[in-house]
């Protein structure tokens, strides 16, 4: 769809750069998710694979590879406490093998302390250098933790492995470090909520070459379907705030995010 809203839908003309399309919400419709997502124009989906105590990490393989989809590996800071040294040798052979395409989602979440903060941290910072070692981009989760993570970043010297803070809701100081670190901002549904300002301020301020947009489906759907279950298709909307708030074409904006995300996860689109 143009800005006016007419159709506009050419193929491969935009992204989804975080989904968790395999979580069990999915499991009754997924191809015709996929299918409504085709048809929106979405050249591709970046499925987030996580650790936990279901086998998210398995089920996020399994389904990617059988929709022909990238998929990420990592231990998300909820999930800290399970991490063992299993973990980390089971995603260095995901890396090394060619199977994912990033490491994450990793980070802090100091909102609801699922894990102890100091297993955050370390768990954090293995993975930094996980990431390092094996040469593939960070997914990288922050909420109430803006400054411990972009110096957590900076300190383990994340710049050699790059990568994205993902679902973004900091604030201008945290863009700044991470930027200065050649990081991308990926904005999602929360950049289009009526109290997002910050956000969105940050959302004007972020060069072209850095910035992505996401679903985080099946969470955070933004307006119109605000209140339902999230989707990749939804990304549009999201592209079209973005680009409202920016004073560019939704085609603009769209052709920027897709190629940000070849160039971060190195996708041939």
């Amino acid at each position: 769809m143009t800005d006016d809203g007419s159709l506009w839908n050419p193929s491969g003309w935009l992204v989804d750069s975080h989904c968790h399309i395999d979580v069990p919400e999915f499991d009754t419709d997924r191809g015709e998710v996929v299918a409504r997502a085709r048809e929106a124009g979405l050249a591709e989906m970046l499925v987030v694979g996580e650790v936990d105590e279901s086998g998210g990490l398995a089920r996020a393989l399994r389904v990617a590879e059988q929709l022909g989809l990238p998929v990420t590996a990592g231990v998300h800071p909820h999930q800290a406490k399970l991490a063992t040294e299993a973990t980390y040798d089971e995603i260095r052979g995901l890396a090394r093998e060619g199977r994912i395409v990033a490491i994450g989602e990793v980070g802090l979440d100091f909102h609801y302390d699922y894990s102890p903060r100091d297993t955050q941290r370390e768990v954090f910072r293995r993975q930094v250098r996980l990431a390092r070692d094996v040469a593939l981009p960070l997914v990288v989760h922050t909420r109430e933790a803006d400054d411990e993570t972009a110096s957590l970043l900076e300190e383990e010297g994340a710049r050699e492995a790059g990568g994205v803070i993902h679902c973004f809701t900091g604030g201008l100081e945290l863009a700044r470090r991470a930027l200065a670190l050649g990081f991308y901002i990926s904005f999602s549904g929360i950049m289009t909520f009526p109290r997002a300002e910050v956000i969105q301020q940050v959302a004007r301020s972020v060069p072209e070459d850095r910035l992505l947009v996401e679903t985080d489906a099946p969470f955070l759907a933004p307006p119109p379907h605000r209140g339902k279950r999230n989707e990749p298709a939804f990304v549009v909307e999201v592209a079209r705030k973005l680009a409202a708030l920016r004073g560019a074409s939704l085609e603009e904006v769209g052709q920027a995010a897709r190629r940000n995300y070849a160039t971060l996860f190195r996708r041939a689109l």
